[in-house]
């Protein structure tokens, strides 16, 4: 396969399981059925992302672990573990999609471990998203004919970045989603006056919340690995 092919069915798969994760998060909006093929096609698209990125696997034994390295290896395999957690307790439980299948476990085990790896996925995979969120913007500006932007468009930018994160935070602790990651609450509290456009804006402020989170935590650790290089170099000439 073609590099540039596989670059656009990558970006592809990533954008649709983008779209998929809010998707899955506004149960209230979509319904048991709809969140089942939601969910079934999230699994098939990590699947998908998994296999052609196939290669990062083979690379976990090699090379130098510096801390950035280290933080981005966390949180990859953190998102696979919630997603085959979510895959498994998800097929338990279907009552549509997966309903014919000879596939049975503890159905409160299934639910507990549903819930709690919902919300960690949506938080890890944001966290994935903003440490290779330079790769997202680069992307971006090739389409966009990679013209220059101006001062003022680039603090445009970073305010409304910072704005969205903001209302995105004040979501994220009004809903409580620390309590469902953590199990202190099994019963997820949804809103079923609330406006499609109301729930989907939340969610994909709080995305946009950890996004930020991810992106300035892959920057502080690429700095401070660079610096700790510079050091143990001092270290070695001084010696």
């Amino acid at each position: 396969m073609k590099t540039e092919v596989k670059s656009k069915i990558k970006w592809g798969i990533d954008i649709l399981m983008t779209a998929l994760r809010l998707g899955l998060m506004a149960y209230q909006i979509t319904g048991q059925a709809l969140h089942e093929w939601f969910g079934t096609g999230m699994l098939v698209l990590f699947l998908a992302h998994n296999i052609l990125n196939i290669r990062w696997y083979g690379s976990l034994f090699k090379g130098k672990y510096r801390l950035s390295r280290i933080l981005q290896t966390i949180v990859n395999l953190s998102v696979l573990v919630s997603m085959l957690c979510l895959g498994y307790s998800g097929i338990v439980m279907s009552r549509h999609v997966f309903a014919s299948l000879s596939i049975h476990g503890p159905m409160a085990t299934a639910r507990r471990m549903h819930m709690a790896a919902s919300y960690w996925g949506f938080v890890l995979m944001s966290l994935h998203l903003g440490m290779h969120w330079g790769m997202v913007t680069g992307m971006f500006r090739r389409l966009s004919g990679g013209g220059k932007q101006s001062g003022v468009s680039v603090w445009v930018w970073r305010l409304a970045a910072v704005l969205i994160a903001g209302y995105g935070l004040l979501c994220f602790i009004r809903k409580d989603i620390v309590s469902y990651m953590f199990l202190k609450n099994e019963f997820v509290f949804f809103d079923f006056e609330q406006s499609i456009l109301a729930v989907f804006l939340e969610y994909t402020a709080m995305m946009g919340f950890w996004i930020l989170a991810g992106f300035y935590i892959a920057k502080g650790a690429g700095k401070l690995s660079a610096y700790m290089m510079k050091e143990k170099e001092k270290d070695g000439e001084a010696n």
